[in-house]
């Protein structure tokens, strides 16, 4: 994750995408443009899970076994969500960077955290 990071701040920089760090008020304003635009890719990602529940759906009516039916329906949606849960990704770095957070770190750390929890899902 340390090159993909490391990456991510390159690229942004060079495509001019960072967040402001000019003033608290454009970095304010650049923070919460950033974040509407992550929660619209992360609605992207939900759209492509119900392009993927609506063709399971239709290939069952078809008479298709329902997990060959999903099965299939995964197939013709790899690409896409792939490609929107990249953008995700991108505007989650983003964040990181912004704020000085190494990924790994965190997400190592914070899944000890989970791990150890006692209300934890089962």
């Amino acid at each position: 994750m340390k090159e993909i990071q490391t990456f991510a701040k390159q690229y942004q920089k060079e495509m001019g995408w960072e967040i402001s760090e000019e003033s608290f008020a454009k970095s304010r304003d650049s923070l919460l443009n950033n974040y509407m635009l992550l929660t619209t890719e992360v609605a992207e990602v939900a759209e492509e899970l119900r392009k993927a529940f609506n063709l399971t759906a239709s290939y069952v009516e078809n008479g298709m076994d329902e997990d060959q039916a999903f099965e299939l329906a995964k197939k013709q949606i790899k690409e896409n969500i792939g490609k929107e849960l990249s953008d995700c990704l991108a505007y989650m770095l983003k964040f990181y960077n912004y704020f000085g957070i190494d990924v790994e770190e965190s997400y190592y750390a914070k899944m000890e955290e989970v791990k150890n929890r006692r209300n934890k899902d089962k």
